[in-house]
């Protein structure tokens, strides 16, 4: 039975496939994983892996100043091959990105293509980059067996220049001018286009495009499938000049609307669609007369499409060959209905195949294939998303899940060549030899890798990536445990030991979460791969050793670090240098370490299990831990008067300046945090012995490791915690008081409490202030997307619900604060660790008016029918109101909500 909604205008379109398969046998998405985990069959060499946009990147920047948004801006994207890899809408390419496949659209007016996602620029939006287009990621398994796209595509032209003249006369103070604000969706005159994606194998793919027309009054939409080859022969490397071929159809062919390629690795590629499409061939080169006035390689160059569609030039091959081919179908739509286009994507044979391939099977093969796997998507999500979640619960946890999936691009990026230059290009400016990313001409990633967002931040972020993983294990443990091993290799992790931030800054420091991150994963995919655990932590090892010799100035045992993330948090920026001479102590800094310790410990402690090696690593983080949870004390990072923990700036002449902003970099050292059991110490005598040399001989640490009580398995367990009891529940206080950190819908990233006490200071002569904002900074410090102060953040929610948990599992229901703070009523960890969840969740679900709080005053997200199921997982969301708030796909981290559903409603 399937469910079918219904839009303005009496479209109908089916939305989710309730049929379900019988619930006993094996589960067909599981089956598919266990074969690809163990190379049976590669049910991931196919896959979403195609970026939204790879225009305005580092990789493709070769500027002197590394100016990466106007070296390749979006208006060269349509004409200009790119280096290290492609971009396109809903477009999918194997795991070395060989090929690829996209859908492009033209309505009519617009003066392009419609095929890639269009957005400003850092210095185009008043709030940094932001994409100015509509589109969710519906569905995803695991293996992409089965995928669903959703698009929201204008009939009128497309506001280019409105949008980038708006938003350049806007400062910070004001809002950004979306597309929406534009009223190009009114009377609902837009294409909703859908792109399903089901695998009959590893290697062949049915596809099926639904375009519905939602205005009143009958359209035409121009929609092209495109296949092409990635670059790979322009650049003059050696070897690397031989070009494939794609050949199209010719017409009236008896053989169909079909492209083929030839690759010499790929071997045969098949795409063919119904109906009577035109078949449009040119070359994935640039049309360089066009861009720089020069000659180029093709004389049908990579806009040549978009040229010939557009203004009827002469620009596709008359011969129907070239390295970038789309079937050009003209689709005349009434007013509220839709048209569906079936294609199918196959490799059809190994090199050095010649002979044409068969025609593909788009009928009843097509349908079974589309029906089975749908159903299969289901049943896997079902065994995944608990029972005694909402139907809406449900929705944002699928939906969460299929960007991340989605998320997973091809990346490449060779750093030394990059640096260097290609043969076949001119040399690039010399100063690149000693600017961005110089150090790291190690490095070179040829790798399917989750990414933060494939608009905004289409590029890995070592931190962010750790987050993904722990969503990403609930549905394909080994792909989680691939990608935390990933950033670890020797062809990533600097020789010294640090790992890669991201490719603005590989060298800027993000937060070492790796370990926790690992743990995390080894716990969902059963407590059992040790091999997994070993491989991570020997990498972990010398990561660690990177932070102690490089991030403790002093060697006191408390951390620096800069960024770390947190950007704007402060009243100068962190990565920058400091205004007068000193060294910055950060209490996010050795929160990080001691929960980096405590991580590294409990792996020991695992390890040790089965080799005894181990017990010696155990020992000497136990010890490292209490060394630096004790410093945090001992150098002034934790202000009892307050109860909070504070970055302390000390001076070259040993001033120290605590620096009072309340803010979550005071509230992360509640994570550094873990149990030792009784059976643990039995176990590892030498650890045990440890801790009671300790207690005995070092007395001043019994704060940190100290704490013990009986456990609900009735056996005594020690709790190790930078917070101890008394300390926490004072610190508790100030995070759980609604008029500081807790907000209707999670913690706050800034106390409210400075909006009417802004903190200040005065270093070198300057003033610096922090005032309480609920959404971006108005002030600029950090600039970009990067620039927040007091929202709501998933991280560090997540982080902080985690280490309630931790703390829930030790002191059990005999610990109870008050929550909220001056609420009179009492509440046990647990019990504040789910209403937090809950709050966190309450962000994308519907309020009792129907609204989800993410997309604030919006009434067409609010209350459309066509729009309000589509769920966004923005980068944060406004302290106030949850209002959704800087890039808008961040379903890296944000899809943590995915795996707050599980935990809360399990």
């Amino acid at each position: 039975m399937a469910t079918v909604v219904k839009y303005p205008g009496g479209v109908e379109n089916v939305q989710v496939i309730t049929d379900r398969p019988p619930s006993a046998g094996p589960d067909p998405e599981r089956h598919r994983l266990a074969e690809a985990d163990a190379g049976v069959r590669d049910w991931r060499a196919w896959g979403p892996y195609l970026s939204e946009r790879a225009w305005g990147t580092v990789r493709e920047d070769y500027s002197e100043h590394g100016t990466a948004w106007d070296y390749f801006p979006h208006d060269h994207a349509r004409s200009r091959a790119y280096r290290w890899n492609e971009d396109g809408m809903a477009g999918v390419c194997d795991d070395r990105q060989t090929f690829c496949f996209a859908v492009a659209l033209w309505n009519g007016r617009d003066p392009i293509l419609k095929e890639r996602m269009f957005g400003l620029g850092g210095d185009g939006g008043n709030h940094g980059e932001d994409v100015k287009e509509y589109w969710w990621y519906e569905d995803s398994t695991p293996t992409h067996s089965y995928m669903r796209w959703r698009y929201h595509y204008p009939q009128a032209a497309f506001p280019y220049d409105e949008l980038v003249a708006v938003n350049a006369l806007r400062g910070r103070d004001d809002t950004e001018y979306e597309l929406v604000d534009t009223g190009i969706f009114d009377d609902d005159r837009y294409w909703a286009v859908t792109v399903d994606y089901a695998k009959a194998s590893p290697t062949d793919l049915c596809i099926l495009i639904t375009v519905g027309n939602r205005g009143d009054r009958d359209e035409t939409l121009h929609v092209l499938p495109t296949l092409w080859f990635r670059n790979t022969w322009a650049w003059g490397l050696p070897g690397g000049d031989r070009v494939p071929v794609i050949a199209g159809s010719a017409a009236g062919s008896t053989a169909g609307a079909r492209l083929v390629g030839e690759h010499w690795v790929l071997g045969q590629l098949l795409l063919e669609g119904d109906g009577q499409p035109t078949p449009l061939l040119c070359d994935n080169d640039s049309n360089a007369e066009r861009l720089w006035g020069l000659p180029g390689r093709s004389p049908y160059p990579k806009d040549g499409i978009n040229d010939h569609v557009v203004a009827g030039a002469d620009t596709v091959n008359p011969d129907r060959q070239g390295t970038k081919g789309a079937l050009h179908y003209v689709l005349d739509v009434p007013a509220g209905e839709q048209r569906q286009i079936r294609l199918r994507l196959t490799r059809t044979a190994p090199p050095p195949a010649s002979a044409p391939p068969p025609p593909a099977e788009l009928g009843d093969d097509f349908d079974s294939v589309l029906r089975a796997r749908r159903a299969e998507a289901n049943r896997f999500f079902d065994s995944v998303i608990p029972a005694g979640a909402s139907a809406d619960e449900a929705l944002v946890a699928r939906q969460a899940i299929a960007g991340l999936m989605w998320g997973k691009q091809f990346y490449h990026f060779d750093v030394k060549r990059w640096l260097e230059g290609d043969p076949g290009s001119a040399p690039p400016p010399a100063g690149r030899r000693h600017g961005r990313n110089s150090h790291w001409w190690h490095m070179t990633s040829f790798d399917v890798i989750s990414m933060p967002d494939p608009w905004e931040y289409p590029w890995y972020a070592a931190w962010d990536l750790a987050f993904h993983c722990v969503t990403i294990a609930r549905v394909d443990p080994g792909f989680a445990k691939e990608q935390l091993l990933l950033l670890l290799r020797e062809w990533y992790l600097h020789p010294n030991g640090q790992i890669p931030a991201y490719e603005w800054a590989f060298g800027d420091v993000n937060p070492p979460v790796h370990a926790w991150a690992a743990l995390k994963v080894f716990e969902i995919d059963g407590s059992r791969d040790h091999e997994f655990l070993a491989r991570v932590m020997h990498k972990l090892l010398l990561n660690f050793t990177w932070w102690v010799n490089r991030k403790d100035t002093g060697g006191n045992n408390v951390f620096e670090g800069g960024f770390l993330g947190l950007d704007n948090v402060g009243p100068f920026d962190r990565s920058a240098a400091l205004p007068v001479a000193g060294v910055l102590e950060q209490s996010d800094g050795t929160g990080w370490m001691g929960m980096y310790a405590l991580n590294l410990l409990d792996m020991a402690i695992v390890l040790a299990e089965h080799d005894r090696a181990y017990e010696d690593i155990a020992t000497k983080f136990f010890e490292h831990f209490a060394y630096i949870a004790a410093a945090a004390y001992d150098q002034g990072l934790w202000d009892d008067e307050d109860a909070f923990f504070y970055d302390v700036l000390r001076l070259a002449d040993g001033t120290r300046v605590p620096l009072k902003v309340r803010s979550v970099v005071g509230l992360l050292p509640l994570a550094a945090t873990t149990r030792l059991t009784t059976r643990t110490l039995h176990r590892l005598p030498e650890l045990g012995a440890r801790l009671r040399w300790f207690l005995t001989n070092r007395p001043e640490y019994a704060d940190v490791i100290g704490v013990r009580r009986i456990g609900p398995d009735g056996r005594q367990q020690r709790l190790l915690s930078m917070v101890g009891p008394e300390q926490m529940v004072r610190l508790l206080a100030r995070m759980l008081d609604t008029d500081e950190f807790l907000s209707e819908y999670g913690l706050r990233t800034l106390s409210r409490a400075h909006l009417g006490q802004p903190f200040t200071v005065i270093l070198g002569g300057q003033e610096f202030s922090v005032g309480y904002e609920p959404a971006e900074s108005t002030s600029g410090l950090f600039g970009g997307n990067s620039n927040w102060r007091g929202p709501i953040w998933m991280p560090t929610n997540f982080l902080l619900v985690s280490a309630l948990r931790d703390y829930a599992a030790f002191f059990g229901d005999d610990l109870q604060v008050e929550y909220p703070t001056r609420s009179g009523q009492k509440r046990t960890l647990d019990e504040i660790a789910d209403d937090l969840s809950a709050r966190l969740i309450a962000l994308f679900t519907r309020d009792g008016w129907g609204r989800r709080p993410i997309y604030g005053a919006c009434q067409l997200f609010q209350t459309h029918p066509d729009w309000r199921d589509l769920i966004a997982f923005p980068e944060y969301f406004h302290g106030d109101n949850g209002a959704g708030l800087g890039a808008w796909h961040q379903t890296g981290w944000t899809a943590l909500v995915a795996d707050l559903i599980l935990t809360l409603r399990r």
